[in-house]
């Protein structure tokens, strides 16, 4: 009989996992802190929609729920930018056809594989079981009910962290002192607060429905991403504090509805119950977490935000999670049977490649509130979609490589996609992509100097 596991969170990444090992065959243990989602009332607030795209297709399709979640799907093409006089314009995604992102529920997709374990004989779920204590040694826990108060100690034959970026068994690992554990987190200076759009009162969306909205402002930005009911979920992102406008200074009613009617007038007119919703709904903190080894004694190891925390900004924390199963999946085809190796293969394929969506996280945070305005990036994303779409067999995009191609690694995308935007801005600020040349000859021209930079960059590396 194959070993039985210990998953602590059942969030996006537990589940996934639990279902796919339950499908190779082993017992799993899956143990939530929360109550079952299905059967309470979700809290408005701290969702923030997600961006679903190849790589987290990719581990849906391993565990045979792809379709089911595509039901729950709505594609977003490109981004609307908004500027101060209500003007919009959509940036396409890609140039290629069929190369989108597609706006989901968290709650929904989580429900949906819930339901997909419960039918899996080998799976035992557990709610409302909070984490106390972890022996990372034996695979074993401690919980507390959250409503009665009574403890239980689980143990597997293997221990596997899901539990998100506060994770109890990072913390463990931290706290364990028996081997090096290195630790960071990285706080942004902006929060983020939820709030909604809701539907028009005819039925339908009050704005265009399949793109993903975004109001940048330099400092501040709002985002819209659309639900099935035809509500958008919508996300400020502003300074905590040192602002004309911040979370420490929006305090009353007034002072909120002159800051959106001053810098997002045309969402403030879609947003009717903004002023009662600001204040009901709990502002968030967001930050990059950092962390080596994974994993310990060959028994326990840490899986999703509980290795690898990212802030929201490329859509991809929940694609970089579904896509940790489907590598360990990848490495356990080659070392089942003896889970030091599989974990340290997995840790090894992975890491690198974490650390780089992080990074690349971070980078688009600075990309969307500021630079998506600029005459300067418009004109880059311009010609990046000409490339893309008649030169689609030469050139990928930055943003390509990182959300549509799930065979390049993260660490690759990061590579080559900066060095092709340094190459295309250089060349744009220095005037040598003259409107004369060809297409070919422009992008003759990006390649060239993508090749010098990488070339730089690898010489200065080794040295």
């Amino acid at each position: 009989m194959k070993d039985n596991i210990l998953i602590i969170g059942a969030g996006l990444c537990g589940s996934l996992l639990a279902l796919r090992m339950a499908q190779r065959g082993y017992r799993i243990t899956l143990v939530e802190k929360r109550p079952d989602l299905r059967s309470v009332t979700q809290d408005a607030g701290r969702s923030i929609n997600l961006a679903l795209s190849d790589r987290g297709l990719r581990g849906l399709r391993l565990a045979g729920v792809e379709e089911a979640a595509k039901k729950l799907c709505i594609p977003m093409n490109g981004r609307m930018i908004h500027d101060k006089e209500g003007n919009t314009f959509l940036s396409p995604y890609s140039g290629r056809k069929g190369e989108y992102i597609n706006s989901i529920s968290r709650p929904g997709l989580n429900m949906l594989l819930l339901d997909a374990l419960e039918k899996m004989p080998e799976v035992t779920i557990h709610f409302n079981m909070a984490c106390e204590k972890v022996d990372l040694e034996n695979a074993t826990a401690t919980f507390t009910h959250t409503e009665t108060g009574k403890q239980q100690t689980l143990q597997g034959d293997l221990l596997i962290g899901t539990d998100g970026a506060g994770s109890v068994v990072r913390k463990s690992m931290f706290e364990h002192r028996k081997f090096l554990f290195s630790f960071s987190q990285q706080w942004l200076t902006h929060g983020y607060k939820e709030l909604e759009i809701p539907p028009a009162e005819e039925g339908g969306y009050r704005t265009y429905k399949n793109a993903l909205h975004i109001w940048p402002r330099g400092e501040d930005m709002l985002i819209a991403l659309p639900n099935l009911d035809g509500s958008f979920t919508v996300t400020l992102f502003l300074p905590y504090e040192n602002s004309d406008y911040c979370f420490n200074n929006l305090n009353s009613k007034e002072r909120v509805l002159e800051y959106f009617q001053k810098e997002f007038p045309d969402a403030l007119a879609l947003m009717p119950q903004l002023a009662e919703e600001y204040f009901q709904n709990p502002t968030g903190a967001l930050g990059t977490i950092k962390c080596s080894p994974w994993s310990c004694y060959g028994k326990s190891l840490l899986m999703g935000d509980a290795a690898h925390a990212i802030v929201p900004f490329y859509g991809q924390g929940m694609n970089a999670s579904f896509e940790d199963v489907v590598v360990f999946d990848e490495i356990l085809n080659d070392h089942e049977g003896d889970w030091g190796q599989v974990f340290l293969h997995y840790e090894k394929a992975r890491k690198k490649d974490a650390d780089a969506i992080a990074d690349l996280a971070l980078d688009n945070f600075h990309e969307m509130k500021e630079h998506t305005a600029s005459a300067l990036f418009q004109q880059k994303r311009k010609l990046e979609i000409a490339f893309e779409t008649q030169l689609s067999d030469r050139y990928y995009s930055k943003y390509s490589l990182v959300t549509f191609n799930e065979n390049i690694p993260y660490s690759e995308a990061m590579k080559r996609g900066r060095a092709q935007d340094k190459a295309i801005l250089n060349l744009l600020d220095d005037g040598l992509l003259k409107d004369e040349l060809s297409l070919e000859e422009k992008l003759a021209l990006v390649e060239k100097e993508t090749n010098a930079i990488l070339h730089d960059d690898a010489v200065v590396k080794n040295l």
